[in-house]
């Protein structure tokens, strides 16, 4: 099986099991339920994932592929400010349109109860760079204060971004997690935004 077959197998697998936990939920959907959509045997399974569990965990890929995707739509106008903003907007719209609070809320369990890797937290994820680089960017160019780290900055993006996403799951879904993320992540970032004070 050559390398790149062997990248789109999981690759379908991945897409097989996001689908079924969207559609069925995450403790509905059985390994089998898997197999079945992806059109594999078990034994190619195991050959990527140890379980069923260790498929929530990539969902950080899943998110990183979308920011590497989103990387290229910036455009050069934007300040840094307000590439932060569309980030978020998009990347929140993705998780609504392609999960539920059921199935973030049990991705969120496993990484509080330490069940494998807390991938969630790898600084060293594609996103943890595109939003350290533009905050570089921002502070350099006197767009971002200055009063804070580019690491206390992006810790605080980040914080505030997850704070959404677990209100969003804790209430069921009751609202749009786009709509509330676009009116309020500028409210709750706007201390990133330089002082006049500053200047």
């Amino acid at each position: 099986m050559g390398k790149e077959t062997r990248r789109d197998m999981k690759s379908r697998i991945i897409d097989a099991a996001w689908k079924l936990f969207r559609e069925k939920g995450y403790e509905d959907t059985t390994l089998d339920n898997i197999l079945e959509e992806a059109g594999i045997a078990k034994g190619s399974f195991y050959y990527y994932f140890r379980s069923k569990g260790d498929l929530l965990a990539t969902w950080s890929d899943i998110l990183d592929e979308k920011y590497e995707q989103l990387e290229k739509e910036l455009k050069p106008e934007m300040d840094s400010f307000q590439k932060l903003l569309f980030l978020n907007g998009e990347i929140h719209a993705m998780i609504e349109d392609m999960t539920s609070p059921d199935l973030i809320a049990s991705m969120y369990a496993e990484q509080l109860q330490g069940k494998g890797y807390r991938h969630l937290l790898d600084t060293n994820r594609v996103c943890f760079r595109l939003i350290t680089r533009i905050i570089e960017e921002g502070q350099r160019s006197g767009e971002l204060t200055g009063d804070l780290t580019a690491s206390q900055l992006v810790r605080a993006y980040v914080m505030t971004e997850r704070a959404i996403v677990t209100d969003w799951c804790l209430t069921g879904g009751a609202y749009s997690l786009s709509e509330y993320s676009r009116e309020m992540m500028p409210l709750l970032l706007g201390f990133f935004q330089r002082k006049e004070s500053e200047a």
